[in-house]
């Protein structure tokens, strides 16, 4: 018996303005919850976990949990090369997206996450590692840490042996709440956190859970990892 895609179905689920909305904003690489997506499509909540429940179903879209939250993010790269290549035929909309308070903006940047380092600047460390090969994805969202990253988080300061891994390893993915993408989590992001803020790189909020990167941390992470000011822009 002989198969072939079903591409009605795919063209179907696509046609739809407000799952087409949805889609769009995904474009991007990142994961959104279902909120953000409903804000994104014009469309009420309701509205948006029908949609996503096709997106799903269709193979559209895949969903990532974190904690009590649900995140979306298309199924795979061949899924954004069609929205992609759909979208450079028909005329150009703008994605909705919130506006964000000065507060927000802050948080954005760089915060707290439990206790390590999230935000704009948590991704994009996180990012530095693995370009580094100091860190690799692993299987169970965790991270594996190299033997060339024991070395340079050992001279960061980090006692890498003293550290013990929890249930959840030692090095753990978690997903950004407002970049979706991954920063660095578990003890290893725990106590790099407490290092570059004992180092003077980086100095916590008393009122909030921002973070801020003093002019000796910018010439640390630029130095060390490659990340330059202009990142909170």
């Amino acid at each position: 018996m002989a198969y072939r895609p079903n591409i009605a179905a795919a063209a179907h689920l696509i046609a739809d303005p407000a799952r087409a909305g949805m889609l769009l904003a995904l474009v991007d690489g990142r994961a959104l919850p279902a909120g953000e997506l409903a804000y994104a499509a014009g469309v009420t909540p309701q509205t948006a976990s029908t949609h996503l429940a096709k997106l799903l179903a269709g193979g559209m879209l895949a969903v990532e949990t974190e904690g009590r939250h649900r995140y979306y993010r298309l199924a795979g790269p061949q899924v954004a090369q069609a929205i992609e290549t759909l979208a450079a035929i028909g005329p150009v909309e703008a994605v909705r997206r919130k506006p964000l308070t000065r507060e927000a903006r802050h948080l954005h940047f760089a915060r707290s996450c439990y206790d390590h380092l999230a935000g704009r600047l948590g991704v994009a460390v996180a990012r530095a590692l693995q370009e580094r090969k100091l860190i690799t994805a692993a299987a169970d969202k965790q991270f594996d840490l190299t033997p060339a990253g024991r070395d340079w988080f050992g001279d960061l300061g980090l006692d890498i042996a003293g550290l013990r891994p929890t249930r959840r390893g030692l090095a753990r993915q978690c997903l950004d709440w407002t970049e979706r993408e991954h920063h660095l989590a578990g003890p290893l992001g725990v106590q790099l956190l407490n290092q570059l803020c004992s180092h003077g790189w980086l100095r916590r909020s008393a009122s909030s859970r921002a973070i801020q990167v003093t002019p000796q941390g910018w010439a640390g992470l630029k130095d060390r990892l490659g990340i330059a000011p202009g990142l909170d822009d």
